[in-house]
Protein backbone atom coordinates (compact mmCIF):
# COMPACT_ATOMS: atom_id res chain seq x y z
CA UNK A 1 0.00 0.00 0.00
CA UNK A 2 1.59 3.24 -0.80
CA UNK A 3 2.16 6.09 1.50
CA UNK A 4 0.08 9.03 1.44
CA UNK A 5 2.53 11.93 2.64
CA UNK A 6 -0.36 14.54 2.17
CA UNK A 7 -2.70 12.34 4.21
CA UNK A 8 0.09 12.04 7.19
CA UNK A 9 0.70 15.82 7.31
CA UNK A 10 -3.36 16.79 7.59
CA UNK A 11 -3.64 13.96 10.72
CA UNK A 12 -0.66 15.56 12.18
CA UNK A 13 -2.39 19.09 11.82
CA UNK A 14 -5.89 18.01 12.84
CA UNK A 15 -3.79 16.60 15.95
CA UNK A 16 -2.16 19.62 16.27
CA UNK A 17 -5.24 21.68 16.48
CA UNK A 18 -7.09 19.49 18.62
CA UNK A 19 -4.48 19.91 21.31
CA UNK A 20 -4.08 23.89 20.69
CA UNK A 21 -7.85 24.23 20.79
CA UNK A 22 -8.09 21.92 24.37
CA UNK A 23 -5.33 24.59 25.84
CA UNK A 24 -7.57 27.09 25.13
CA UNK A 25 -10.58 25.95 26.26
CA UNK A 26 -8.29 25.10 29.61
CA UNK A 27 -10.02 28.03 31.93
CA UNK A 28 -13.45 27.42 31.05
CA UNK A 29 -13.23 23.41 31.18
CA UNK A 30 -11.69 23.78 34.87
CA UNK A 31 -14.88 26.05 35.36
CA UNK A 32 -12.53 28.93 36.77
CA UNK A 33 -12.70 33.01 36.18
CA UNK A 34 -10.02 33.49 33.96
CA UNK A 35 -9.92 37.39 34.62
CA UNK A 36 -10.05 36.43 38.23
CA UNK A 37 -6.56 34.07 37.46
CA UNK A 38 -5.20 36.23 35.36
CA UNK A 39 -5.81 38.94 37.97
CA UNK A 40 -4.29 36.63 41.17
CA UNK A 41 -0.97 35.82 39.14
CA UNK A 42 -0.51 39.80 38.16
CA UNK A 43 -1.13 40.77 41.85
CA UNK A 44 -2.40 38.37 44.73
CA UNK A 45 -2.87 41.36 46.87
CA UNK A 46 -5.14 43.24 44.33
CA UNK A 47 -9.21 43.37 45.28
CA UNK A 48 -11.18 41.46 42.64
CA UNK A 49 -13.94 43.73 42.21
CA UNK A 50 -16.33 43.42 39.92
CA UNK A 51 -15.51 46.72 38.16
CA UNK A 52 -11.34 45.52 38.16
CA UNK A 53 -12.34 41.90 37.00
CA UNK A 54 -14.70 43.32 34.09
CA UNK A 55 -11.71 45.84 32.96
CA UNK A 56 -9.41 42.18 32.91
CA UNK A 57 -11.83 40.63 30.74
CA UNK A 58 -12.19 43.41 28.05
CA UNK A 59 -8.49 44.14 27.94
CA UNK A 60 -7.85 40.26 26.97
CA UNK A 61 -10.98 39.78 24.72
CA UNK A 62 -12.49 37.08 27.53
CA UNK A 63 -15.94 38.30 26.61
CA UNK A 64 -15.85 36.82 23.14
CA UNK A 65 -15.32 33.41 24.37
CA UNK A 66 -12.84 30.87 23.20
CA UNK A 67 -12.83 30.33 19.78
CA UNK A 68 -12.36 33.81 18.78
CA UNK A 69 -9.14 33.93 20.53
CA UNK A 70 -7.60 31.15 19.83
CA UNK A 71 -9.06 32.24 15.87
CA UNK A 72 -6.75 36.11 16.97
CA UNK A 73 -4.13 33.89 18.33
CA UNK A 74 -3.72 31.62 15.34
CA UNK A 75 -4.05 34.47 12.90
CA UNK A 76 -1.23 36.71 14.20
CA UNK A 77 1.11 33.08 14.41
CA UNK A 78 0.93 32.84 10.57
CA UNK A 79 2.54 36.31 10.71
CA UNK A 80 5.09 35.49 13.38
CA UNK A 81 3.46 36.86 16.22
CA UNK A 82 2.73 34.65 19.26
CA UNK A 83 0.53 37.43 20.91
CA UNK A 84 1.40 39.47 24.51
CA UNK A 85 1.22 37.33 27.47
CA UNK A 86 -2.03 38.03 29.86
CA UNK A 87 0.48 38.35 32.84
CA UNK A 88 3.22 40.29 32.15
CA UNK A 89 2.17 41.98 28.71
CA UNK A 90 5.84 41.54 27.42
CA UNK A 91 5.78 39.60 23.72
CA UNK A 92 5.71 35.48 23.68
CA UNK A 93 7.64 34.71 21.23
CA UNK A 94 11.05 35.85 22.00
CA UNK A 95 10.46 34.33 25.51
CA UNK A 96 9.37 30.82 24.55
CA UNK A 97 12.48 31.08 22.25
CA UNK A 98 14.71 31.74 25.13
CA UNK A 99 13.36 29.15 27.25
CA UNK A 100 13.59 26.67 24.61
CA UNK A 101 16.92 27.22 24.10
CA UNK A 102 18.32 26.51 28.20
CA UNK A 103 15.98 23.65 27.52
CA UNK A 104 17.58 22.12 24.74
CA UNK A 105 20.88 22.74 26.23
CA UNK A 106 19.41 20.89 29.44
CA UNK A 107 18.54 18.18 27.19
CA UNK A 108 21.29 17.65 25.65
CA UNK A 109 23.60 17.61 28.51
CA UNK A 110 21.23 15.14 29.61
CA UNK A 111 21.21 12.85 26.93
CA UNK A 112 24.62 12.76 26.87
CA UNK A 113 24.43 11.66 30.66
CA UNK A 114 21.72 9.23 29.75
CA UNK A 115 23.58 7.87 26.81
CA UNK A 116 27.02 7.06 28.96
CA UNK A 117 24.49 5.45 31.78
CA UNK A 118 22.98 3.10 29.04
CA UNK A 119 26.30 2.41 27.99
CA UNK A 120 27.46 1.13 31.70
CA UNK A 121 23.84 -1.04 31.60
CA UNK A 122 24.72 -2.88 29.50
CA UNK A 123 28.57 -2.57 29.35
CA UNK A 124 28.66 -6.28 30.90
CA UNK A 125 26.27 -7.60 27.53
CA UNK A 126 28.09 -6.10 25.60
CA UNK A 127 31.84 -7.49 26.90
CA UNK A 128 30.41 -11.02 27.17
CA UNK A 129 28.93 -11.13 23.90
CA UNK A 130 31.87 -9.75 21.50
CA UNK A 131 33.69 -12.71 23.48
CA UNK A 132 31.56 -15.18 22.20
CA UNK A 133 30.59 -16.18 25.73
CA UNK A 134 27.36 -17.17 27.17
CA UNK A 135 25.04 -14.36 28.35
CA UNK A 136 23.32 -15.31 31.41
CA UNK A 137 20.33 -13.41 32.84
CA UNK A 138 20.77 -10.77 35.83
CA UNK A 139 18.53 -9.08 37.08
CA UNK A 140 19.40 -5.28 36.82
CA UNK A 141 18.61 -4.53 40.35
CA UNK A 142 20.77 -1.46 40.42
CA UNK A 143 19.95 0.24 37.37
CA UNK A 144 15.96 -0.39 37.79
CA UNK A 145 16.61 1.03 41.29
CA UNK A 146 18.26 4.14 39.74
CA UNK A 147 15.23 4.47 36.77
CA UNK A 148 12.73 4.32 39.31
CA UNK A 149 13.85 6.97 41.74
CA UNK A 150 11.70 10.37 41.17
CA UNK A 151 13.33 13.04 39.26
CA UNK A 152 12.45 15.85 41.99
CA UNK A 153 13.80 13.40 44.40
CA UNK A 154 17.40 12.70 42.98
CA UNK A 155 17.32 16.53 41.90
CA UNK A 156 16.50 17.71 45.61
CA UNK A 157 19.08 15.34 47.01
CA UNK A 158 21.84 16.12 44.72
CA UNK A 159 21.02 19.94 44.77
CA UNK A 160 20.85 19.89 48.78
CA UNK A 161 24.05 17.29 49.59
CA UNK A 162 25.98 18.15 46.58
CA UNK A 163 25.21 21.95 46.23
CA UNK A 164 24.43 23.09 49.34
CA UNK A 165 26.21 21.12 51.72
CA UNK A 166 29.30 20.04 50.19
CA UNK A 167 29.24 22.90 48.03
CA UNK A 168 30.87 21.25 45.17
CA UNK A 169 28.42 22.15 42.55
CA UNK A 170 26.31 25.45 42.40
CA UNK A 171 22.51 23.91 43.36
CA UNK A 172 20.38 27.31 42.18
CA UNK A 173 20.43 29.46 38.84
CA UNK A 174 21.20 29.00 35.19
CA UNK A 175 24.74 31.06 34.56
CA UNK A 176 27.08 28.72 32.91
CA UNK A 177 28.43 25.33 32.39
CA UNK A 178 28.81 24.56 36.23
CA UNK A 179 25.22 24.96 36.71
CA UNK A 180 24.02 22.37 33.91
CA UNK A 181 25.68 19.38 35.62
CA UNK A 182 23.47 18.73 38.60
CA UNK A 183 19.77 19.19 36.55
CA UNK A 184 21.48 16.74 33.98
CA UNK A 185 22.32 14.40 36.40
CA UNK A 186 19.17 14.61 37.82
CA UNK A 187 17.35 14.20 34.42
CA UNK A 188 19.73 11.87 32.73
CA UNK A 189 20.33 9.12 35.30
CA UNK A 190 16.82 7.42 34.95
CA UNK A 191 16.70 8.21 31.32
CA UNK A 192 19.65 6.14 30.98
CA UNK A 193 19.36 3.35 33.30
CA UNK A 194 15.75 3.20 31.43
CA UNK A 195 17.42 2.86 27.75
CA UNK A 196 19.90 0.94 29.02
CA UNK A 197 18.07 -2.15 30.30
CA UNK A 198 15.91 -1.67 26.98
CA UNK A 199 18.99 -2.03 25.10
CA UNK A 200 20.27 -4.59 27.46
CA UNK A 201 17.41 -7.06 26.25
CA UNK A 202 17.68 -7.17 22.81
CA UNK A 203 21.81 -7.20 22.25
CA UNK A 204 21.68 -11.23 23.57
CA UNK A 205 19.69 -12.03 20.55
CA UNK A 206 21.81 -9.85 18.59
CA UNK A 207 24.65 -11.32 19.58
CA UNK A 208 22.72 -15.23 18.25
CA UNK A 209 22.27 -14.12 14.77
CA UNK A 210 24.64 -15.74 12.23
CA UNK A 211 26.71 -12.72 11.81
CA UNK A 212 27.42 -12.50 14.82
CA UNK A 213 28.65 -16.34 15.40
CA UNK A 214 30.42 -16.44 11.95
CA UNK A 215 32.36 -13.15 12.97
CA UNK A 216 33.46 -14.71 15.77
CA UNK A 217 34.04 -18.02 14.36
CA UNK A 218 36.19 -15.84 11.76
CA UNK A 219 38.60 -13.99 14.59
CA UNK A 220 37.12 -10.54 14.04
CA UNK A 221 37.54 -8.31 16.94
CA UNK A 222 35.04 -8.56 19.86
CA UNK A 223 35.25 -4.11 19.43
CA UNK A 224 33.81 -4.68 15.94
CA UNK A 225 31.40 -7.39 16.69
CA UNK A 226 29.98 -5.12 19.67
CA UNK A 227 29.05 -2.14 17.20
CA UNK A 228 27.56 -4.25 15.05
CA UNK A 229 25.57 -5.59 17.50
CA UNK A 230 24.74 -2.02 18.99
CA UNK A 231 23.77 -1.32 15.18
CA UNK A 232 21.90 -3.76 15.03
CA UNK A 233 19.56 -3.52 18.22
CA UNK A 234 19.70 0.55 18.16
CA UNK A 235 16.73 0.53 15.10
CA UNK A 236 14.42 -0.41 17.56
CA UNK A 237 14.70 1.92 20.24
CA UNK A 238 15.52 4.98 18.09
CA UNK A 239 12.19 6.28 18.19
CA UNK A 240 11.74 6.29 22.01
CA UNK A 241 15.34 7.66 22.12
CA UNK A 242 13.57 10.60 20.31
CA UNK A 243 10.63 10.48 23.11
CA UNK A 244 12.88 11.27 25.37
CA UNK A 245 14.43 14.09 23.64
CA UNK A 246 11.01 15.58 24.25
CA UNK A 247 10.51 14.48 27.39
CA UNK A 248 13.68 15.58 29.02
CA UNK A 249 13.04 18.71 26.92
CA UNK A 250 9.36 19.45 27.95
CA UNK A 251 8.82 17.70 30.87
CA UNK A 252 11.44 18.80 33.19
CA UNK A 253 9.03 20.75 35.10
CA UNK A 254 9.90 19.61 38.79
CA UNK A 255 13.80 19.53 37.76
CA UNK A 256 13.44 23.22 36.58
CA UNK A 257 11.31 23.99 39.63
CA UNK A 258 14.28 22.94 41.98
CA UNK A 259 17.25 24.02 40.78
CA UNK A 260 15.36 27.61 39.38
CA UNK A 261 15.84 27.03 35.83
CA UNK A 262 13.52 28.95 33.31
CA UNK A 263 13.39 26.41 30.76
CA UNK A 264 10.50 25.65 28.99
CA UNK A 265 8.97 23.00 31.39
CA UNK A 266 8.81 25.15 34.14
CA UNK A 267 7.37 28.09 31.59
CA UNK A 268 4.26 25.61 30.64
CA UNK A 269 4.19 25.34 34.08
CA UNK A 270 3.47 28.73 35.48
CA UNK A 271 2.05 29.49 32.00
CA UNK A 272 -0.60 26.71 33.04
CA UNK A 273 -1.72 27.84 36.45
CA UNK A 274 -1.81 30.89 35.53
CA UNK A 275 -3.76 30.49 32.81
CA UNK A 276 -1.42 32.50 30.14
CA UNK A 277 -2.83 31.21 27.39
CA UNK A 278 -0.64 32.80 24.43
CA UNK A 279 2.50 31.67 27.13
CA UNK A 280 1.20 28.16 27.36
CA UNK A 281 0.05 27.98 23.47
CA UNK A 282 3.36 29.01 22.08
CA UNK A 283 5.23 26.61 24.40
CA UNK A 284 3.34 23.71 23.36
CA UNK A 285 3.60 24.46 19.72
CA UNK A 286 7.32 24.71 20.54
CA UNK A 287 7.11 21.44 22.07
CA UNK A 288 5.37 19.69 19.10
CA UNK A 289 7.34 20.93 16.47
CA UNK A 290 9.96 19.67 18.12
CA UNK A 291 8.16 16.32 18.51
CA UNK A 292 7.91 16.02 14.81
CA UNK A 293 11.45 16.97 14.04
CA UNK A 294 12.79 14.47 16.64
CA UNK A 295 10.06 11.83 15.77
CA UNK A 296 11.44 11.91 11.93
CA UNK A 297 14.70 11.83 12.62
CA UNK A 298 14.58 9.10 14.68
CA UNK A 299 12.24 6.81 11.99
CA UNK A 300 14.99 8.20 9.11
CA UNK A 301 17.84 7.70 11.22
CA UNK A 302 16.35 4.03 11.97
CA UNK A 303 16.29 3.42 8.12
CA UNK A 304 19.17 4.26 7.12
CA UNK A 305 21.04 2.01 10.04
CA UNK A 306 18.63 -1.05 8.52
CA UNK A 307 19.88 0.06 5.14
CA UNK A 308 18.11 -1.90 2.22
CA UNK A 309 17.28 -4.79 4.09
CA UNK A 310 13.93 -3.40 5.28
CA UNK A 311 12.99 -3.67 1.05
CA UNK A 312 14.88 -6.86 0.52
CA UNK A 313 13.28 -8.74 3.46
CA UNK A 314 16.50 -10.07 4.75
CA UNK A 315 16.33 -9.60 8.82
CA UNK A 316 16.47 -12.07 11.30
CA UNK A 317 14.35 -12.25 14.02
CA UNK A 318 15.69 -10.96 17.35
CA UNK A 319 15.27 -14.46 19.28
CA UNK A 320 16.20 -14.62 22.38
CA UNK A 321 19.21 -17.54 22.70
CA UNK A 322 17.84 -19.06 25.12
CA UNK A 323 15.00 -19.15 27.43
CA UNK A 324 15.79 -16.87 30.92
CA UNK A 325 17.20 -18.90 33.55
CA UNK A 326 15.05 -19.25 37.01
CA UNK A 327 15.91 -16.72 39.93
CA UNK A 328 14.93 -16.26 43.07
CA UNK A 329 15.36 -12.65 42.79
CA UNK A 330 11.79 -11.82 42.29
CA UNK A 331 10.81 -14.15 45.49
CA UNK A 332 13.15 -11.99 47.50
CA UNK A 333 11.80 -8.45 46.03
CA UNK A 334 8.37 -9.29 45.85
CA UNK A 335 8.95 -10.40 49.64
CA UNK A 336 10.28 -7.41 50.77
CA UNK A 337 7.59 -5.25 49.39
CA UNK A 338 5.04 -6.84 50.40
CA UNK A 339 6.26 -7.61 53.85
CA UNK A 340 6.56 -3.61 54.01
CA UNK A 341 3.53 -2.83 52.92
CA UNK A 342 1.95 -5.79 55.78
CA UNK A 343 3.56 -4.25 58.31
CA UNK A 344 2.33 -0.31 57.06
CA UNK A 345 -1.19 -1.68 57.09
CA UNK A 346 -1.54 -2.86 60.77
CA UNK A 347 -0.48 0.76 61.72
CA UNK A 348 -2.92 3.62 61.68
CA UNK A 349 -1.99 6.50 59.09
CA UNK A 350 -3.61 9.36 60.42
CA UNK A 351 -2.51 9.04 64.12
CA UNK A 352 -1.02 12.30 65.16
CA UNK A 353 1.91 13.05 67.82
CA UNK A 354 3.25 16.22 67.73
CA UNK A 355 5.79 15.25 70.65
CA UNK A 356 7.50 12.78 68.45
CA UNK A 357 7.90 15.13 65.52
CA UNK A 358 10.50 13.64 62.88
CA UNK A 359 11.80 10.89 65.17
CA UNK A 360 14.05 8.78 63.59
CA UNK A 361 13.51 5.29 62.99
CA UNK A 362 13.68 2.96 66.02
CA UNK A 363 11.27 0.01 66.99
CA UNK A 364 8.38 2.18 67.67
CA UNK A 365 8.80 3.77 64.45
CA UNK A 366 10.84 1.38 61.89
CA UNK A 367 10.54 4.28 59.16
CA UNK A 368 10.65 7.19 61.58
CA UNK A 369 8.31 9.55 62.24
CA UNK A 370 6.86 12.83 59.81
CA UNK A 371 6.48 16.45 60.70
CA UNK A 372 3.39 15.86 62.33
CA UNK A 373 4.53 12.87 64.23
CA UNK A 374 2.74 10.41 62.07
CA UNK A 375 4.66 7.25 61.05
CA UNK A 376 6.19 6.87 58.34
CA UNK A 377 6.03 2.91 57.91
CA UNK A 378 2.29 3.00 58.42
CA UNK A 379 2.16 5.71 55.34
CA UNK A 380 3.76 3.63 53.26
CA UNK A 381 1.99 0.38 53.35
CA UNK A 382 -1.25 2.32 53.19
CA UNK A 383 0.00 4.49 50.02
CA UNK A 384 0.86 1.50 48.56
CA UNK A 385 -3.12 0.16 47.98
CA UNK A 386 -3.60 3.25 45.91
CA UNK A 387 -0.27 3.63 43.85
CA UNK A 388 0.37 0.14 43.39
CA UNK A 389 -2.59 -0.31 42.27
CA UNK A 390 -3.26 2.43 40.16
CA UNK A 391 0.09 1.76 38.68
CA UNK A 392 -0.54 -1.69 37.35
CA UNK A 393 -3.98 -0.34 36.01
CA UNK A 394 -2.40 2.35 33.78
CA UNK A 395 0.13 0.00 32.84
CA UNK A 396 -1.85 -2.60 31.52
CA UNK A 397 -4.15 -0.14 29.90
CA UNK A 398 -1.09 1.58 28.18
CA UNK A 399 0.81 -1.48 27.10
CA UNK A 400 -3.15 -2.77 25.44
CA UNK A 401 -3.17 1.26 24.06
CA UNK A 402 0.26 0.81 22.74
CA UNK A 403 0.20 -2.47 21.07
CA UNK A 404 -2.87 -2.01 19.53
CA UNK A 405 -2.53 1.48 18.19
CA UNK A 406 1.53 0.16 17.11
CA UNK A 407 -0.12 -2.07 14.83
CA UNK A 408 -1.19 0.95 12.60
CA UNK A 409 1.85 3.04 12.57
CA UNK A 410 0.57 5.14 10.01
CA UNK A 411 -2.15 6.53 12.38
CA UNK A 412 -0.63 6.11 15.45
CA UNK A 413 3.15 8.14 14.44
CA UNK A 414 1.52 11.38 14.59
CA UNK A 415 -0.67 10.53 17.54
CA UNK A 416 2.44 9.62 19.37
CA UNK A 417 4.84 12.71 18.63
CA UNK A 418 1.71 14.40 19.56
CA UNK A 419 0.80 13.24 23.09
CA UNK A 420 5.02 12.82 23.66
CA UNK A 421 4.81 16.67 23.39
CA UNK A 422 2.48 17.00 26.43
CA UNK A 423 4.34 17.70 29.76
CA UNK A 424 2.75 15.80 31.75
CA UNK A 425 1.73 18.31 34.22
CA UNK A 426 -0.27 19.80 31.52
CA UNK A 427 -2.16 16.54 30.89
CA UNK A 428 -2.56 16.31 34.23
CA UNK A 429 -4.13 20.25 34.00
CA UNK A 430 -6.49 19.38 31.08
CA UNK A 431 -7.85 15.98 32.98
CA UNK A 432 -8.62 17.96 36.36
CA UNK A 433 -10.54 20.57 33.54
CA UNK A 434 -12.31 17.67 32.87
CA UNK A 435 -12.61 15.43 35.47
CA UNK A 436 -12.15 17.57 38.59
CA UNK A 437 -9.47 16.93 40.58
CA UNK A 438 -9.52 13.83 42.69
CA UNK A 439 -7.31 10.81 43.56
CA UNK A 440 -7.76 9.42 39.89
CA UNK A 441 -7.16 12.60 38.54
CA UNK A 442 -3.16 11.60 38.18
CA UNK A 443 -4.09 7.70 36.76
CA UNK A 444 -6.16 9.62 34.17
CA UNK A 445 -3.49 11.76 32.74
CA UNK A 446 -1.10 9.37 32.98
CA UNK A 447 -2.81 6.61 31.08
CA UNK A 448 -3.45 9.24 28.48
CA UNK A 449 0.15 9.87 27.67
CA UNK A 450 1.70 6.40 29.22
CA UNK A 451 1.19 4.25 25.90
CA UNK A 452 2.77 6.89 23.67
CA UNK A 453 6.61 4.86 24.15
CA UNK A 454 4.96 1.27 23.88
CA UNK A 455 3.15 2.17 20.75
CA UNK A 456 6.45 3.35 18.73
CA UNK A 457 8.46 0.24 20.48
CA UNK A 458 5.29 -1.71 18.23
CA UNK A 459 5.51 -0.06 15.38
CA UNK A 460 9.62 -0.58 15.28
CA UNK A 461 9.78 -3.90 15.86
CA UNK A 462 6.86 -4.44 13.79
CA UNK A 463 8.43 -2.97 10.91
CA UNK A 464 11.92 -5.25 11.38
CA UNK A 465 9.52 -8.11 11.84
CA UNK A 466 7.53 -7.66 8.16
CA UNK A 467 11.30 -7.28 7.08
CA UNK A 468 12.46 -11.06 8.62
CA UNK A 469 13.21 -13.65 6.02
CA UNK A 470 11.01 -16.45 7.97
CA UNK A 471 8.25 -14.11 7.62
CA UNK A 472 8.55 -13.91 3.60
CA UNK A 473 8.91 -17.29 3.28
CA UNK A 474 5.82 -18.26 5.27
CA UNK A 475 3.97 -15.43 2.79
CA UNK A 476 5.52 -17.44 -0.23
CA UNK A 477 3.57 -20.69 1.65
CA UNK A 478 0.22 -18.93 1.03
CA UNK A 479 -0.20 -18.03 4.50
CA UNK A 480 -2.70 -14.99 4.88
CA UNK A 481 -2.91 -11.58 6.52
CA UNK A 482 -4.49 -12.81 9.76
CA UNK A 483 -2.44 -16.10 9.93
CA UNK A 484 0.87 -13.91 9.82
CA UNK A 485 -0.46 -11.38 12.50
CA UNK A 486 -1.59 -13.90 15.28
CA UNK A 487 1.03 -16.33 14.47
CA UNK A 488 3.84 -14.41 13.55
CA UNK A 489 3.94 -11.03 13.91
CA UNK A 490 2.39 -10.78 17.55
CA UNK A 491 4.47 -13.27 18.62
CA UNK A 492 7.73 -11.62 18.14
CA UNK A 493 6.26 -8.19 18.65
CA UNK A 494 4.37 -8.64 22.14
CA UNK A 495 6.95 -10.10 24.48
CA UNK A 496 9.66 -7.17 24.35
CA UNK A 497 7.04 -4.66 24.33
CA UNK A 498 5.55 -6.67 27.37
CA UNK A 499 8.77 -6.68 29.05
CA UNK A 500 9.10 -2.89 28.04
CA UNK A 501 5.96 -2.33 29.96
CA UNK A 502 6.93 -3.78 32.98
CA UNK A 503 10.31 -2.14 33.09
CA UNK A 504 7.99 1.04 32.70
CA UNK A 505 5.86 0.37 35.67
CA UNK A 506 8.18 1.94 38.08
CA UNK A 507 8.17 4.82 35.81
CA UNK A 508 4.40 5.06 35.57
CA UNK A 509 4.39 4.87 39.88
CA UNK A 510 6.66 7.70 39.34
CA UNK A 511 4.54 9.68 37.23
CA UNK A 512 2.17 9.41 39.47
CA UNK A 513 4.16 10.44 42.39
CA UNK A 514 5.09 13.30 40.18
CA UNK A 515 1.71 14.92 39.93
CA UNK A 516 1.31 14.12 43.50
CA UNK A 517 4.38 15.83 44.39
CA UNK A 518 2.80 19.20 42.10
CA UNK A 519 -0.53 19.10 43.60
CA UNK A 520 -2.48 17.65 41.38
CA UNK A 521 -3.39 14.26 42.73
CA UNK A 522 -4.43 13.28 45.97
CA UNK A 523 -4.55 16.07 48.62
CA UNK A 524 -4.19 15.57 52.69
CA UNK A 525 -4.43 13.49 54.73
CA UNK A 526 -3.68 10.83 51.82
CA UNK A 527 -0.68 8.52 52.35
CA UNK A 528 -0.30 8.66 48.75
CA UNK A 529 3.38 7.93 47.65
CA UNK A 530 3.60 11.46 45.43
CA UNK A 531 1.87 13.57 48.23
CA UNK A 532 3.94 12.04 50.79
CA UNK A 533 7.34 12.85 49.60
CA UNK A 534 6.25 16.34 48.67
CA UNK A 535 5.08 16.80 52.19
CA UNK A 536 8.49 15.57 53.88
CA UNK A 537 10.92 17.05 51.21
CA UNK A 538 11.21 20.33 53.15
CA UNK A 539 12.34 18.05 55.73
CA UNK A 540 15.05 16.05 54.35
CA UNK A 541 17.60 17.61 55.53
CA UNK A 542 16.69 17.10 59.15
CA UNK A 543 14.95 14.06 58.63
CA UNK A 544 15.75 12.15 55.42
CA UNK A 545 14.09 8.84 56.66
CA UNK A 546 10.46 10.79 55.96
CA UNK A 547 11.89 11.08 51.89
CA UNK A 548 14.29 8.18 51.54
CA UNK A 549 11.88 5.74 53.43
CA UNK A 550 8.76 5.78 50.45
CA UNK A 551 12.21 6.18 47.61
CA UNK A 552 13.25 3.26 48.73
CA UNK A 553 9.60 1.22 48.14
CA UNK A 554 9.87 2.58 44.53
CA UNK A 555 12.98 1.14 44.09
CA UNK A 556 12.50 -1.83 45.49
CA UNK A 557 9.12 -2.04 42.87
CA UNK A 558 11.85 -1.17 40.28
CA UNK A 559 14.11 -4.11 41.20
CA UNK A 560 11.30 -6.49 41.39
CA UNK A 561 9.97 -5.24 37.68
CA UNK A 562 13.03 -5.52 36.21
CA UNK A 563 14.02 -9.12 37.92
CA UNK A 564 10.27 -10.43 36.52
CA UNK A 565 10.65 -9.16 33.16
CA UNK A 566 12.79 -11.76 31.90
CA UNK A 567 10.09 -14.09 32.30
CA UNK A 568 8.16 -12.37 29.88
CA UNK A 569 7.79 -14.93 26.59
CA UNK A 570 4.95 -16.51 24.53
CA UNK A 571 4.95 -19.71 22.90
CA UNK A 572 4.38 -19.80 19.28
CA UNK A 573 1.23 -22.62 17.97
CA UNK A 574 2.68 -25.76 16.09
CA UNK A 575 0.01 -25.84 13.51
CA UNK A 576 -2.55 -23.63 11.69
CA UNK A 577 -4.56 -23.98 8.81
CA UNK A 578 -2.51 -26.61 7.04
CA UNK A 579 0.99 -24.33 8.13
CA UNK A 580 3.24 -26.71 10.10
CA UNK A 581 6.68 -25.87 11.92
CA UNK A 582 8.75 -28.33 13.38
CA UNK A 583 7.91 -28.00 16.71
CA UNK A 584 7.47 -24.80 19.72
CA UNK A 585 9.68 -22.29 18.94
CA UNK A 586 10.63 -19.70 21.87
CA UNK A 587 10.05 -15.97 20.20
CA UNK A 588 11.78 -13.18 22.19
Amino acid sequence: MPRLPGVTVLWRAALTGALLCAIGLLPWLSRTDPALTVLKARSAERDPAPEVLAAVREQLGLDAGPLPLLGRWLGGLVRGDAGESWISGSAVLPGVVQALGVSLLLMTVAMAVALATAGAVCARTLWLGAGGRALGTRSGGAAAMIASLPEFLTASVLATVVGVQLGWLPALGWYGPPWLILPALALGLPAGALLGRMLDDSLPGAFAEPWALAATARGITGRSIARQALRRCFPGLLPNLGLFVVGLTGGSVAVEQIFDIPGLGRLTLQAAIAQDLPVLQAGTLALLLLAALAGGLARGLAQLMLGPVLRDGALQSLHRPSPPARSVLPLVYGGALLAVVCAGLTRDPLVLDTAARLRAPSWAHPFGTDALGRDVLARVGHGALTTLALALAVSVAALLIGVALGLVPRVSGAAVDTVNAIPPVLAGLLVVGVAGSGPYTPALAVAAVAWAPLAAHTSALLRQERATTHLTATRALGAGPFHLLRYELLPAVVPPVARHALLRLPAVALALASLGFLGLGAQPPSPEWGLLMAENLPYAERAPWSVLAPATVLALLGALAVSASGGVRLRKPVRVRGLATAGPRQAP
